[in-house]
């Protein structure tokens, strides 16, 4: 009888343990970032200093980053790119997400494996293609390209999470508002979507984290200053041949790390409601 709330105590302090490292070891990076973009830089280039020591605070480097560089600018492309193709690809998403778990027809198996496979495809292998597209289509060096771009990674995997999440939805609501007259899409956006709303939020999640973080194709696609992204724009702008500026570095990769951050925060219990769901019946 004794031995039981010891064990309990025991599994707790293992558990709180547990979270406790788990917790240094995910935010150590937002640390790292925010005390390298805050120390002068006589902290920073010095190699007998001790790394986790304070010596004064500085803003410079972020003044450098809002004053000599485009960053601005960037963090608007971002956002632009982000918000538009995380659009398009919950739009297009939801509708064949839908249809792969919820009618009947041959091949609807098979068509869902092929849009997580085709998810798996390496960008390493598609760039060069895609290229010939964007340039065929006049898109090179615009935003407009990479918006039209992203959708073809996120729609694959958002229809995949979606799928899932549609599977776990009891099909008698829908069968009892077919009856009461309601149309397919009706039916869809009245009642099924509704319940679907946590899963939509964590395909929206993955979309918007993705399409924010892509590097390759904006790499690729976009090569004047001002038109590129925040993973683009700070590392090509401030390392320049072999000096790099790691506070602004460090402050440009804080900023740009801050918005997925509040996302997350924020929709914390709709994305695991919606990723746990799906992962069961997916």
């Amino acid at each position: 009888m004794v031995a039981a709330p010891r064990l309990r105590t025991g599994r707790k302090v293992v558990a709180i343990a547990s979270v406790l490292v788990a917790l240094v070891f995910t935010l150590f990076p937002f640390y790292w970032m925010f005390v390298s973009a805050l120390k002068p830089d006589k902290d920073l280039y010095d190699a007998q200093g001790n790394p986790f020591a304070w010596h004064g605070i500085t803003f410079a480097h972020f003044q450098f980053l809002f004053t000599q560089t485009h960053f601005l600018q960037w963090l608007v492309n971002s956002t632009i790119v982000a918000t538009a193709s995380t659009a398009i690809s919950l739009a297009c998403s939801i509708l064949a997400g839908y249809s792969l778990a919820r009618l009947r027809y041959r091949g609807a198996g098979v068509l869902g494996w092929t849009f997580f496979v085709t998810y798996l495809v390496p960008q390493t292998l598609l760039f060069l293609p895609l290229t010939a597209v964007v340039v065929k289509f006049h898109l090179l060096g615009s935003l407009l390209g990479l918006i039209l771009v992203y959708p073809t990674f996120l729609i694959p995997f958002c229809t995949w999470m979606l799928m899932g999440y549609f599977k776990s939805i009891p099909r008698e609501l829908e069968e009892s508002g077919l009856v009461d007259g309601c149309s397919r899409l009706q039916a869809m956006f009245k009642l099924i979507l509704p319940l679907a709303v946590p899963g939509v939020l964590s395909a929206g999640i993955f979309a918007f984290t993705l399409s924010w973080n892509e590097y390759i194709y904006a790499l690729v696609f976009i090569s004047d200053g001002a038109m590129k992204t925040i993973p683009i724009g700070v590392p090509s702008e401030l390392v320049r041949g072999d000096v790099f500026f790691w506070g602004e570095l460090m402050a440009g990769a804080l900023l740009g790390s801050v918005p997925v951050a509040l996302l997350y925060s924020f929709f914390v219990d709709q994305f695991v409601s919606g990723l746990t769901s799906g992962a069961v019946k997916g």
